[in-house]
Parts: C-alpha cells; structure tokens; sequence
C-alpha cells in the first residue's frame, strides 16, 4: 500500500524518528503503525549494539526536590548537538519525573521503572539511539532524603546539585544558596569526619613531598602535612568553606546565622564538565 504524509507525520510523532526512517518503516510493515513501531525499537537495538563502545560524555543533568527527597539524573549523549535537542531533553525530564514519583533504590531499578506507555525506561532511550544514531546511557541516577531538601540545575544542564538539611522548612534562598556553593565549589564531603581515609593519605602524601622537595627536615614534615590537610578541610569540605557570596563567613556560620541548629546532612553533585 502507498504510504502518505499524514501517516508518516502520524509515525514520527509517535516515535521521535526521522522522516526517511518512518517511511521507510511503513513501508516495510505494509502500512501497520505497531509493526512500523518495532522495526524502528530494532534498528534501535542494532545502533545500540554498534555504537557501545563509543564515549558519550556530553548528555543533559537534571535535578528536582520536593517533600524531603531530591534526586539528580543525567542521560548522557556523544553530542552537544543531540544533548541540547528538546526530545532528548524531555525524555531527561520523564525520567527525573519517575525518580521523584517512584524514589526508585538505584540506577538499574530507575532503568526497569515503566514510563507512561508500560515500557521500561531503558527501552525508551534504546529507541532514541535508534532517532539519534548515537549512544545513550543513563549515567547517573543520586537520590537523598532529609527533613529538607533542595535542588540546583546549573544553567545548560551540564551540572546538577541536591541538598539535604536537617530540619525542615528551610528558606528557599538558604537552600538555593548553598545548593549553588556545592556547584561552585565542588566540596568533597559535608565535614572533615566524612573525608575518606584515601583521600586523607593521599594529601598528607602530597604535603610531604612538596615539603620534603622545598628541603624541609624529615622531622617536621608530619607537622608541615598535618596543617596542609587542615587547609584542605577549609578549601573542601563544605561546611569549612568560605561562603561564595560573602567570604567574611565559613557556611556553617552563614546556616547558623538562619537557625542555630540549623546543618547539612548530605549532598550530592553530578558534572558532565571535565573538571
């Protein structure tokens, strides 16, 4: 049977593809909108399959709070053209949406969820590979709990915060401010407690070579690293740093300016920027 525009119009809103791939998908199911459908999901399986080993590290973060849960999703691309395409982005959005109705324990329980049609969400950005020809992965999925929570999306979607408090109600630019003070100042944990040992040695490690390389004696180098990683606890661990907009005060004093038992409990920063 000869294909026509409007079925072909009719394909393309249904599935997001190109106009040669709905014709030629038609064509191929003789006419049959569900046939046409799967030959499209199959030729998004085979990208899929092809394009596996390609890097895709440009995508779209998003991130959302609401009623003491936030939660950050990044559905991530080969391109900047195809992350800033609205589809791609809208497909984002769903998922962040079932993130937040679902509250789902992890990144492959995300992936099974079903999206509004019955299909899994994987099932969904496999057929968007198949639009695109290129690779797609859900490559984050950061979920947090508090008596309060808050969310920042950077502008052009490339990095996303969420916040944790530990009281409820927080003012919107209390959260907001400090929300924004994780996406500008990257910090590696809420307080030097939370540092994991790693990290604890590898900086000490580093202080003492700069020391010992600068001719300092072996005897002073432990006392020389121990104030090196004193430093590093001001510079990255958020409630030791300085406030972005006012660094007359550290951000444990500017939340205690708001209430005095007023803390972060968590937070959660996801990049798609090479940092």
């Amino acid at each position: 049977m000869a294909v026509t525009m409007a079925d072909i119009s009719k394909l393309r809103k249904m599935s997001g593809a190109g106009m040669m791939d709905c014709k030629g998908a038609l064509e191929e199911a003789g006419g049959d909108f569900d046939k046409a459908m799967e030959i499209i999901r199959k030729k998004g399986q085979a990208v899929a399959a092809k394009r596996s080993d390609r890097d895709a590290s440009e995508g779209c973060v998003l991130a959302e709070s609401k009623e003491g849960y936030a939660a950050i999703v990044a559905l991530k691309c080969e391109t900047d053209f195809v992350a800033k395409n609205e589809q791609f982005i809208a497909l984002t959005q769903d998922i962040l949406n079932i993130a937040m109705d679902k509250k789902p324990a992890s990144l492959d329980e995300l992936l099974a969820s079903p999206m509004a049609d019955g299909r899994q969400i994987q099932e969904h950005i496999t057929d968007r590979i198949g639009v695109t020809g290129e690779k797609m992965e859900l490559g984050f999925y950061e979920f947090l709990n508090g008596a309060s929570t808050t969310s920042y999306i950077h502008p052009g979607n490339k990095l996303a915060t969420i916040v944790a408090f530990n009281q409820p109600d927080v003012e919107y630019q209390v959260g907001r401010d400090i929300a924004m003070q994780v996406a500008a100042m990257s910090p590696v944990a809420v307080t030097p407690d939370e540092v994991d040992k790693k990290t604890i040695d590898t900086e000490m490690e580093i202080a003492r070579d700069k020391a010992r390389q600068s001719g300092k004696p072996e005897n002073l180098l432990d006392r020389i690293a121990e104030g090196a990683l004193q430093k590093f606890y001001k510079e990255s661990t958020l409630l030791q740093q300085e406030f972005c907009k006012d660094n007359k005060l550290t951000i444990d004093q500017y939340l205690k300016q708001q209430n005095k038992d007023l803390t972060v409990t968590a937070f959660k920063r996801v990049t798609l920027n090479m940092e």
